[in-house]
């Protein structure tokens, strides 16, 4: 069995115009926070103490905004209640303007294995314009900070399709990035989404967004610069090796724990939702998990299945007609066998040595679904 640990940190300097996720800037409640996510964390060890967790991702919002104190409590916590396996690929997010010496330190002391360093593009007039609160410079000095420290498994997260975003400098951006040797690049494009300040300038006409075709273009690229990069997912390049395991986790249906404010979880069958409500997760951790979850859902075998399809088609290596056969003890076309058939007929898939493999141009198709 694989297991994963994904552990939110709900809290940012500030929130980026784009950003989604739920995060809060105050952070007069982030002890209390810590240590209501401490029990959960504690918990969810009762049942999986002697299980062989393959990955620890923190995320959020930005972890690094935390003082390095709370940082060590969360890293101890869960070295001494869960068993890591020997090669556990442990991940923290970060920003560049909150990334330290002292954070560096705790990094090796636990032996945090990956840092994803947000960056979104090199522009000092991009970043600016769309929230971010550091320089292209500033995220430099991190990639120093980090390697010259001996962490130099690294992933960067670039974006395309910002407000009057030119292909030249999204080319721009492709090449200064790979230029600091980074094994792991994720590439995605603005979407517009939730309660966003971008949503709220976008419907009251005061937000252009650049057209489909530049878009694809831009993604185009990307996959053309990453060239020298293995392309396993949609979003996602990776030097040989290096791709996430955390991720590799959730799009291979893995079990995972989420724990903390908002995150998910894939446990048993069942995949659940904590609640959103920062007081409330406080308030109610003291007394048992089931309080905390805002949403619970059985996943059933057609809907395993049916996941397991769409899945697959994100990944570069394709749906593997062999492992689902061996999952679900049954042929992977006496169930879908019309709508593959349909598929490869249309050329939007094709069967590679037994796994389904979309069409390049199908590809750039689903991206931008």
């Amino acid at each position: 069995m694989k297991l994963g640990i994904y552990v939110h940190i709900p809290f940012c300097k500030s929130k980026c115009h784009y950003c989604d996720f739920l995060s809060y800037s105050k952070m007069d409640l982030a002890k209390e926070y810590v240590d209501a996510l401490i029990k959960e964390i504690k918990m969810y060890s009762k049942s999986f103490k002697n299980t062989n967790i393959q990955s620890v991702f923190f995320g959020g919002g930005t972890p690094t905004v935390l003082p390095s104190y709370l940082i060590e409590k969360l890293y101890s916590c869960i070295e001494n209640n869960f068993t890591l396996s020997e090669d556990c690929e442990w991940t923290i997010e970060a920003n560049p303007d909150t990334l330290t010496s002292e954070q560096v330190q705790l990094f090796k002391k636990y032996s945090i294995t990956r840092v994803s360093l947000g960056l979104q593009a090199v522009q000092d007039y991009h970043l600016k314009n769309i929230g971010r609160i550091h320089s292209f410079s500033q995220w430099e000095n991190a990639i120093w900070l980090l390697k010259s420290n001996g962490i130099t498994n690294i992933n960067t997260d670039l974006m395309f399709g910002l407000p009057n975003q030119t292909l030249n400098e999204w080319e721009e951006s492709l090449n200064k990035v790979i230029k600091y040797d980074i094994p792991h690049i994720s590439a995605y494009s603005l979407t517009l989404e939730g309660n966003t300040r971008f949503v709220n300038l976008y419907e009251k006409g005061e937000l252009k967004l650049i057209d489909e075709i530049l878009d694809r273009q831009m993604y185009t690229m990307a996959k053309d610069i990453l060239g020298s990069y293995n392309h396993y997912e949609i979003s996602n390049w990776a030097k040989q090796g290096q791709e996430c395991k955390h991720n590799l986790l959730y799009w291979e249906q893995e079990q995972y724990i989420g724990a903390g404010l908002g995150a998910s979880g894939y446990l048993n069958s069942f995949r659940y939702t904590n609640t959103r409500n920062l007081k409330d997760y406080i308030k109610n951790m003291d007394r048992q998990i089931a309080l905390i979850q805002e949403e619970k859902e059985h996943i059933t075998l057609r809907m395993q299945q049916e996941e397991f399809i769409f899945l697959g088609l994100r990944m570069l290596s394709g749906i593997d007609i062999n492992k689902f056969k061996k999952i679900f003890n049954i042929e992977i076309y006496d169930i879908f066998g019309n709508q593959i058939d349909r598929w490869i007929k249309q050329g939007g898939i094709r069967n590679n040595n037994n796994k389904l493999v979309l069409t390049y141009l199908e590809f750039v198709c689903v991206f931008f679904v």
